[in-house]
């Protein structure tokens, strides 16, 4: 629920409805006193959503969740490969 009179909302439609329709954003009464223009508001809402919908989809859980010590052994068979490759050509 919405309390107050006079909210300024932001909504951003969705580029790919399978998801969300729209995702709304309520903002700060003092938002734009701080000097923020109507794009930079616009811009940092759209990289809200893309952030929630790229966080929450299968793989970006499975990337969340994956522990520090896995991504560097990802990291050692990589570049050991690459190293391999280049022996060789």
């Amino acid at each position: 629920m919405v309390k107050g009179i006079n909210k300024r909302v932001i909504v951003v439609k969705a580029p790919d409805p399978r998801l969300f329709e729209q995702a709304i954003f309520i903002m700060r009464e003092d938002a734009f006193a701080e000097g923020v223009s109507a794009e930079q508001v616009l811009e940092e809402a759209q990289k809200a959503a893309k952030s929630y919908v790229r966080g929450n989809t299968r793989v970006g859980r499975w990337i969340r969740f994956l522990p520090a010590p896995a991504w560097a052994a990802a990291g050692a068979l990589v570049a050991t490969a690459a190293w391999s490759l280049a022996l060789f050509f």
